[in-house]
């Protein structure tokens, strides 16, 4: 398989000017220290890939943007990721060749990202915070009480089903709109209908 592609020359020919040199020099310095890593794109972004990705560039308007796809992973003693929210890399923005680090602080971590890669490592997957329950209203308890079918399915459905009910009441702007919604979730439940059943 080709190192280089086709592809990532047309994407740097395409990109902003002021792009131009920072992608050219990230590149070259990638295969430098990595004569093994190829390159693919993805997403329309560069990427470069050794048993996986290790790292990928992006230029956008006004600034460019360099990752690793492993960047939490990293060894970083000289503070060189700067990783932000909402900024595409893991070296802040890129506006032109100063802003990157030292070719030799960058070259550590891209053989970094490459070791982990070549020993499997994965990222940790992130556990999402367990959402806060919400209380069964009591006169959305009772109308349920008065309707057994309706409380017979109910209390088969799954904890993120209930809630689906409950958040959908609770949201109601008015006590009109409230009522409406639960007489209809009386109604649906009572037919074994989770509270989005259109769109299943």
């Amino acid at each position: 398989m080709e190192k280089f592609d086709p592809r990532v020359d047309a994407y740097i020919a395409k990109s902003p000017d002021y792009a131009k040199p920072i992608l050219d020099h990230l590149r070259q310095l990638v295969h430098k220290t990595a004569p093994h890593i190829i390159e693919t794109m993805k997403w329309s972004s560069p990427f470069f890939d050794y048993k996986g990705p290790v790292c990928q560039m992006a230029a956008f308007k006004q600034h460019c943007g360099f990752g690793f796809w492993k960047q939490t992973l990293l060894n970083d003693p000289a503070k060189a990721l700067k990783i932000e929210e909402g900024v595409a890399g893991s070296i802040g923005k890129i506006s032109s060749l100063a802003d990157l680090p030292p070719d030799d602080i960058l070259a550590d971590l891209i053989l970094q990202a490459v070791q982990l890669n070549e020993g499997g490592e994965v990222v940790p997957k992130k556990v999402a915070a367990p959402k806060a329950e919400i209380e069964m209203p009591e006169d959305f308890g009772s109308l349920l009480a008065g309707n057994s079918a309706a409380m017979m399915v109910y209390e088969k459905f799954s904890p993120s089903a209930k809630r689906e009910y409950l958040q959908w009441i609770t949201e109601a702007k008015s006590e009109d709109t409230r009522k409406k919604r639960m007489d209809q979730a009386v109604e649906w439940i009572a037919e074994g209908k989770t509270r989005n059943w259109k769109y299943k």
